[in-house]
């Protein structure tokens, strides 16, 4: 809920500053009416008057500006006093920061102005607008109604009487059935209420009715200002977010101060910050501050950014809040762990996430273990070095390897510009190029990814099913390294009717990121730029990775997707793993406009 800091008297530990005082220069005779005699109308009689000095720099005989201010019930006849003959006198209290006012009462010990203006500050006293005008005539001296009969005028006679000519009050309320404040936290109340200082203008002096003929005393030790009390009513100011609390201000009694002094630093709640509760707390400007709702009592709390531990602050930004909707505006600062992104949700370049910690992990992001000579730097984000996800390297031209450490088989001359394929129908030694002619002691191996191959092996018919099948003794073998075995010829796009006879899966366009030996199988990311067509597994339009089917008849890998291409891919899909595969029956080509459009048509209108 909203929460409501208690009111206090703001003048508390604060001193006045005035134009004037008694006796600051040098010691003055002044004389007044003593208190008992003027409580009440003057018919009785007045008494005699009473005549003293004040100077104010004896203790005993000061009247200071601090006297106004000082604690009511333990100094009930302490007062401040002007100097002698003043008409204009101005009485300034200046806050170190913003409060709210609820009201202000002065306690005149002179007879109280026959004019007088009470002004406030929003700007520490740069500029000042009227809280009220206080006149025994509001038209002759202000050209403005009295509210006593036009309510809600700014200026009142209810407080300019001369009588009574002592204890005579000024009272002020801004809070009044003229001025109702539905929300107290809302910009109109803030108008109203907030101030940084408070000014009172004394403009015209009036004597006490018991200045007639007769007087004994000079009139002049009778012309000043005099108030015992000033009274400031108020709260600190934290638009909603904070209340009086064990340990907290509101009313706080520090080591040294004033007890009951109002200070003006909040102790927030809600997720907020500042002397105020002005904004919200470093790690929660998801969503933009908002006061407290003083009108409902919704606390309105700032919302804690998701940055997964990885970052100590956030701001709001604006065309993010809007990007999302208004649901989210928070951007992180200074991800650290290695991370990035306006939540910290990712990996900076040169290193991937570690898929067996939990994203909070400080040690989510490990670094790339790329081999320097082996991995590639024009990929498609320059300062990527791995894959942001895998960790698998770039690899250059016939490097292999999640490391990018070592040649593809049927390359070799591992070095700054990648490896060269081996001039051999079989694999070749891959530090001297030299070729193998046995198959004796030949390494297991998995699908070549990166080389110029044919696209596509066309199966003989004539052959029967046993003779394609291996034992468990005979290893795979690609058709780079065995073309006397496998026929990889280039397949174009034939007839509407062949094409059909495929019941391809899915076709795609797609760019090659990255391809990797995975000792059993081959993997290869892609980014998927255009979905033609898809079965039962879904494809988005991001990264992904195909599987390409390592050992197929005869051993044969074709086909082979080089990194860095965009390809037309049609093939089929294992809906058991939601995988994609891709295998000699598929269809894949370097992408081109034409083609795209080709099969398009083809999806659209020709396959029933």
């Amino acid at each position: 809920r909203s929460c409501n800091p208690p009111v206090g008297n703001l003048a508390t530990g604060r001193t006045p500053i005035t134009l004037t005082t008694c006796g600051q220069n040098s010691t003055e005779l002044y004389c007044f009416y003593p208190d008992q005699n003027l409580l009440h109308q003057v018919s009785y009689g007045c008494g005699q008057p009473r005549c003293t000095k004040c100077n104010a720099n004896q203790p005993d005989n000061s009247h200071l500006p601090s006297d106004m201010t000082d604690d009511f019930f333990a100094n009930p006849i302490s007062w401040w006093q002007s100097a002698q003959g003043v008409h204009r006198e101005e009485i300034r209290l200046d806050f170190e920061t913003e409060f709210y006012l609820t009201h202000v009462i002065a306690v005149f010990k002179s007879p109280r102005p026959a004019a007088m203006v009470l002004e406030r500050s929003q700007d520490y006293g740069q500029t000042w607008r009227p809280y009220k005008y206080f006149s025994v005539n509001c038209t002759a001296t202000f050209g403005l109604q009295d509210d006593l009969t036009e309510e809600g005028s700014m200026c009142t006679s209810r407080y300019s009487d001369a009588v009574p000519c002592t204890r005579g009050e000024v009272i002020y309320r801004a809070l009044s059935p003229a001025n109702k404040i539905e929300d107290p936290y809302s910009p109109e109340a803030q108008d109203l209420l907030k101030l940084t200082n408070l000014r009172l203008l004394l403009l015209k002096r009036q004597e006490c009715p018991c200045h007639g003929s007769g007087l004994v005393e000079k009139p002049q030790r009778f012309a000043h200002y005099a108030i015992y009390d000033l009274i400031i009513r108020g709260s600190c100011f934290c638009n909603g977010h904070a209340e009086e609390s064990p340990g907290s201000v509101g009313f706080l009694r520090e080591p040294g101060s004033c007890v009951g002094v109002v200070h003006g630093k909040c102790v927030c709640r809600h997720n907020t910050a500042g002397d105020h509760c002005e904004k919200c707390a470093p790690l929660y400007n998801d969503q933009p501050w908002k006061p407290g709702d003083g009108k409902t009592g919704a606390p309105n709390e700032c919302r804690k950014c998701r940055c997964h531990n990885h970052a100590d602050s956030c701001h709001f930004d604006l065309s993010v809040w809007l990007a999302s909707g208004k649901r989210s505006g928070g951007v992180c600062d200074n991800c650290k762990h290695n991370t990035e992104g306006h939540r910290c949700q990712r990996c900076k370049p040169g290193y991937y996430r570690d898929r067996g910690k939990p994203m909070s992990s400080t040690e989510v992001c490990k670094p790339c273990a790329c081999q320097p000579m082996g991995s590639a730097d024009a990929t498609f984000s320059r300062s990527w070095r791995c894959h942001p996800k895998t960790g698998f390297c770039y690899c250059k031209p016939g490097v292999a390897g999640p490391n990018c450490d070592r040649c593809l088989m049927g390359y070799w001359g591992f070095g700054e510009n990648g490896c060269r394929p081996c001039d051999c129908a079989r694999d070749c030694d891959q530090h001297t190029g030299n070729c193998f002619n046995g198959y004796d002691n030949e390494p297991f191996f998995n699908i070549p990814i990166g080389g110029r191959i044919p696209d596509l092996v066309q199966t003989p018919t004539n052959e029967s099913e046993e003779e394609w099948k291996w034992n468990d003794h005979e290893q795979g073998f690609s058709a780079l390294r065995h073309p006397e075995k496998c026929v990889c010829k280039e397949k174009v796009l034939g007839s509407v009717t062949d094409f059909c006879q495929m019941k391809y899966a899915y076709v795609i366009k797609a760019r090659i990121l990255s391809a990797h030996d995975k000792g059993t199988h081959a993997e290869v990311v892609v980014k998927v730029k255009k979905v033609l067509k898809s079965g039962k597994v879904k494809i988005a339009r991001s990264n992904r990775s195909i599987y390409p089917e390592s050992w197929t008849n005869r051993g044969c890998t074709c086909p082979i997707l080089n990194p860095g291409t965009d390809y037309l891919i049609a093939g089929q899909e294992d809906s058991r793993t939601s995988k994609l595969l891709v295998n000699m029956n598929s269809l894949v080509k370097p992408w081109k406009a034409y083609l795209g459009k080709q099969v398009s048509d083809i999806l659209r209108t020709g396959c029933k």
